[in-house]
C-alpha cells in the first residue's frame, strides 16, 4: 500500500503535489510499485483539514499514478476494487465506498451531470468544474486541496 494526497473519481492518484504545483513529497518508489505490484493499493483518509476538504475529487490536480496503475483505493470509509472496471463504474465504486458521506452527493452530482453532457464520453468531465474543488477554499494560511460544493 502507498499513501496519496488525493484521488479522483476515475482512479487517478496524486501522491506528491498540493494544488498540483507545490511539492509535498517525492513519489519515491511508488511508481515502480504501482506498475509492478500484483495489486497496487493506495490509501488516504477521506477528508483532510478536520473534514473541511475531500481527498476524493472530480479530477486530481497532479497525476503521479494513472488509473491504469491503480487497482484499489482505500479510505476509512471503505475499499474500492477498481480492477477490470470501465471509468464510470470506477467512479461509482470510489464515490460509494471511499468518499466521505458529506461529499458523496456533490461527487455523484458531478458524475451525473458530466455523464449527461453527451453520449460516447468514455471518461466524462465538466472541465469548467473539474478542478474547482481545489481553487474554492483556503485553509488557515495555506491553500487546501478542495472544498465542499
Amino acid at each position: 500500500m502507498n499513501g496519496m494526497i488525493e484521488a479522483d473519481i476515475y482512479g487517478n492518484v496524486n501522491s506528491s503535489h498540493i494544488i498540483g504545483s507545490s511539492i509535498y513529497n517525492g513519489i519515491g518508489g511508488s511508481g515502480d510499485f504501482a506498475r509492478n505490484a500484483y495489486i497496487a493499493m493506495f490509501f488516504t483518509s477521506s477528508t483532510a483539514k478536520n473534514g473541511e476538504i475531500s481527498c476524493i475529487v472530480p479530477m486530481v490536480s497532479h497525476v503521479d499514478h494513472t488509473e491504469h496503475d491503480v487497482h484499489v483505493i482505500v479510505t476509512e470509509q471503505g475499499l474500492a476494487d477498481l480492477r477490470g472496471l470501465p471509468p464510470r463504474r470506477r467512479a461509482q465504486q470510489i464515490i460509494n465506498h471511499c468518499a466521505h458521506p458529506d461529499y458523496r452527493p456533490a461527487l455523484q452530482d458531478y458524475l451525473d451531470r458530466a455523464s449527461a453532457t453527451g453520449p460516447g464520453k468514455h471518461t466524462p468531465h465538466l472541465l469548467s468544474e473539474a478542478l474547482s474543488w481545489h481553487a474554492r477554499y483556503h485553509g488557515i494560511g495555506e491553500l487546501v486541496l478542495c472544498g465542499r460544493v
